[in-house]
């Protein structure tokens, strides 16, 4: 599945070297020099992941790294680092400065694509185009399908992200907040209402089935589907 993949590297051959190749694989692909252009893309909307160069002018990659982990809105945003340094206490110093993966230069564009599937898969798997299923109600990313004890469910785009997002992250709770951010996109400017209206859809969409059981109401604290409810 597309991400949104913000490429913060000085050096104007390999950044358009990452763009194209990440372009090729259907990313969408943001793209800036420094750490100060790259926090101003992040003001902006949050992007899937973010490859980071090490050495870049003014605030370093690794800096740039903590910055970004201190701040709430920002810590769960996966990183993959770039560098040329190869030494295995470059590479801790990469991961301890919040980075989830690390590749050195120069890599192949084919093992970037796969380290960056892997940090989706396990960060953001919503984002993958893996079957999952639960409970009986199965949803495919790459078919937009959706079926509950072996009949079809009709969703709505809004509906369907949302049924993703919930199924990824199971017995997690989510808060209206955070459901926007993840589902609608946090540059999006929406009330919190809005998610209670798409999950009375989402459950109505279900009922036949009586998977609308799944999603459960955590008073006072947000959402869950939880193949408990089930039972």
């Amino acid at each position: 599945m597309a991400a949104n993949i913000l490429v913060v590297e000085d050096e104007p051959a390999i950044q358009e070297l990452l763009a194209v190749n990440l372009e090729h694989a259907g990313h969408h692909v943001l793209r800036a020099k420094d750490a100060e252009q790259a926090a101003s893309l992040v003001r902006h909307a949050l992007p899937d992941l973010i490859l980071l160069d090490w050495m870049l002018p003014g605030q370093s990659g690794a800096g740039f790294a903590r910055t970004l982990r201190q701040d709430e809105r920002t810590k769960q945003v996966p990183i993959i680092m770039l560098t040329a340094r190869g030494q295995e206490q470059d590479k801790i110093a990469g991961l301890e400065a919040g980075a989830d993966d690390y590749v050195t230069k120069p890599f192949s564009p084919r093992e970037l694509l796969a380290r960056i599937k892997a940090v989706l898969r396990r960060r953001a798997p919503q984002l993958t185009d893996e079957p999952i299923e639960i409970g009986g109600l199965r949803l495919d990313p790459s078919t937009h399908r959706v079926g509950a004890g072996g009949m079809p469910v009709e969703l709505g785009p809004t509906e369907f992200r949302l049924l993703h997002f919930l199924m990824a992250h199971p017995e997690r709770v989510h808060s209206r907040a955070q459901l926007l951010d993840h589902v609608w996109g946090d540059h999006v400017f929406v009330e919190e209402r809005t998610v209670d209206v798409h999950i009375r859809r989402l459950r109505k969409a279900l009922e036949a089935t009586r998977h609308d059981r799944l999603i459960e109401t955590v008073r006072g604290s947000g959402y869950r589907l939880s193949a408990a409810a089930l039972v």
